[in-house]
């Protein structure tokens, strides 16, 4: 169920986050809305993400996605306390493999991403702040809505994403249990080395579907 929800996440970070540069100026919201509604007339119309194209999923969320996320961020977040027990070189792999830990995991999913619609809810937000949370809620055909929220900070590029928070449960948060059960066992280089596992497993079975 946990990771039916997650799968979730992803295909609409990658909607709402597909900004251009021009549009960093733009109020969270706003830029949230407008470009989820291009990318999801793209993604509806792309037929070879709609037949399953895991690689060009991938492609798509390695071009729109990544620019606009605070890694650091998301896996100092991911790793709670141990993120301190890392060296600086150890912090720069871990942030590779945890993104793309992300982006293996979840992007399969852009390929069922057919026929669900968007809520968006009024943005609650003051002129100084710097970050914001920005509600939205997925309607899904035959079945229950989803509320989805994305945490975004203001930074000298612009709003980047930091966190996701899908009925309820943290994207990021949800992966600390396990995260701190590999360093304990192995230490932080064993946790990377997990991570790196993972992610070979993962490229591998993108590579048989070719």
């Amino acid at each position: 169920m946990m990771k039916r929800l997650l799968s979730l996440a992803l295909p609409l970070l990658a909607l709402c986050c597909a900004v251009p540069a021009q549009a960093n100026d733009d109020a969270p919201d706003v830029l949230v809305k407008r470009v989820t509604e291009e990318v999801l007339h793209i993604v509806r119309n792309d037929k070879d993400i709609q037949s399953g194209n895991t690689q060009k999923a991938i492609a798509l969320v390695d071009a729109k996605v990544l620019p606009h996320f605070n890694f650091n961020h998301m896996t100092a977040l991911a790793m709670g306390r141990d993120w301190n027990k890392a060296n600086p070189d150890q912090k720069k792999v871990l942030v590779v493999e945890f993104r793309t830990l992300l982006v293996r995991t979840y992007s399969n999913a852009l390929t069922a991403y057919k026929n669900q619609t968007i809520d968006y809810k009024p943005l609650k937000m003051q002129p100084a702040d710097t970050e914001v949370l920005v509600r939205t809620q997925v309607n899904q055909p035959g079945g229950k809505p989803v509320q989805i929220d994305y945490n975004l900070e203001k930074l000298d590029d612009g709003w980047k994403v930091f966190d996701v928070v899908v009925a309820g449960v943290s994207l990021v948060t949800n992966y600390r249990d396990t995260f701190a059960q590999e360093v304990r066992s192995g230490g932080v280089d064993g946790l990377i080395k997990s991570l790196q596992a993972k992610n070979k497993a993962s490229d591998t079975k993108v590579a048989d579907k070719k």
